[in-house]
């Protein structure tokens, strides 16, 4: 009974909120561009304030006990990305870009929207430590590299800006530095001044709704439709991958806490930023938004199905 409180109390507020954008969007009350400014208030602040927040709020050792999971989610994202990729290119007859922008679809979780929500409600915060290790993973590997793929079919390549200044500018993000100047502070034994925690929270305890609020907008603003493309690379995303992950998570021996957090952090549904690359690119926009929102609505199944499979029956302390 107390695992399925704790799946109804970790999905539903992802449905209501999801479902509270699309009907925004259906009302034209938002529409795709007022969207975009609140993904980039949750970038920008929000998120790293939640992080910067829950991290410095954690004691050293919990922080240093975390590092096989930090490390399971961070390879797991980076090899399925590229593997995605090689499988694409060698299996089908899309261009590079393409491939890239589905292999980003299938490797990356959206850990910093839905992963919020879900992950706090299990493990409180704790839940810093994947969010920012799957965070990292997105800006300093994935997102550069899917960049430069889908550039090789945009632009000239002679202007086209490199890997490492890709790395570089993703460094200025305040969700990449912020996460680690926490931890380097945590390590050296300082924290946050409980006076002060208000200050960060205000703003960093609206980063799961305002972020999943814009992605309701989103899901409605693109038509969909679902085919075997879509249903392939939401399969991978909700269940193959995650799937992995808890066969690896059991071959290395992960403590229980180590797996479910893992495991779970897998079990999100792909990221909008999927989308927002398709928009910017002109590549594949339709497919993109359909594999957000079926991704997105079979991981209210998916997501309930690992839970209960890792066993993550109570949010940790």
């Amino acid at each position: 009974m107390t695992l399925t409180v704790t799946i109804i109390e970790a999905i539903l507020p992802i449905l209501v909120t999801l479902g509270l954008g699309y009907f925004a969007g259906y009302r034209r009350q938002f529409d795709p561009a007022q969207a975009s400014v609140l993904i980039r208030m949750v970038m920008l602040y929000a998120l790293p304030l939640s992080l910067f927040g829950a991290i410095l709020g954690m004691d050293r050792a919990h922080v240093l006990a975390a590092g096989p999971v930090a490390a399971m989610v961070i390879v797991a994202m980076a090899s399925s990305f590229l593997v995605a990729f090689a499988l694409l290119r060698l299996a089908t007859r899309m261009g590079t870009g393409e491939c890239a922008l589905f292999a980003f679809a299938i490797s990356d979780p959206s850990v910093p929207f839905i992963g919020i929500p879900v992950l706090g409600q299990l493990f409180g915060a704790a839940s810093a430590v994947p969010v920012s290790a799957g965070s990292l993973t997105l800006n300093l590997f994935q997102l550069p590299l899917t960049l430069i793929l889908i550039g090789t079919d945009h632009g000239d390549p002679e202007t086209r800006p490199g890997l490492w200044a890709h790395v570089l500018h993703s460094c200025r993000e305040p969700v990449v530095w912020t996460p680690l100047l926490a931890l380097v502070l945590v390590l050296c034994g300082l924290h946050l001044p409980p006076a002060l925690k208000p200050s960060v929270g205000l703003l960093g305890h609206a980063t799961g709704g305002a972020a999943l609020f814009a992605t309701g907008i989103v899901l409605y603003a693109r038509r969909v439709r679902f085919d075997g493309l879509v249903a392939g690379v939401v399969f991978c995303r909700n269940m193959l991958i995650p799937g992995l992950t808890l066969l690896a998570a059991w071959l290395l021996h992960l403590t229980p806490h180590e797996t479910q957090a893992s495991v779970l952090t897998m079990s999100i549904p792909t990221a909008s930023a999927t989308v927002i690359l398709a928009m910017r690119y002109g590549l594949r926009e339709r497919e993109a938004a359909s594999i957000l929102f079926f991704g997105t609505l079979t991981a209210i199944v998916t997501m309930a199905a690992f839970i209960w499979a890792t066993g993550a029956a109570a949010p940790a302390s």
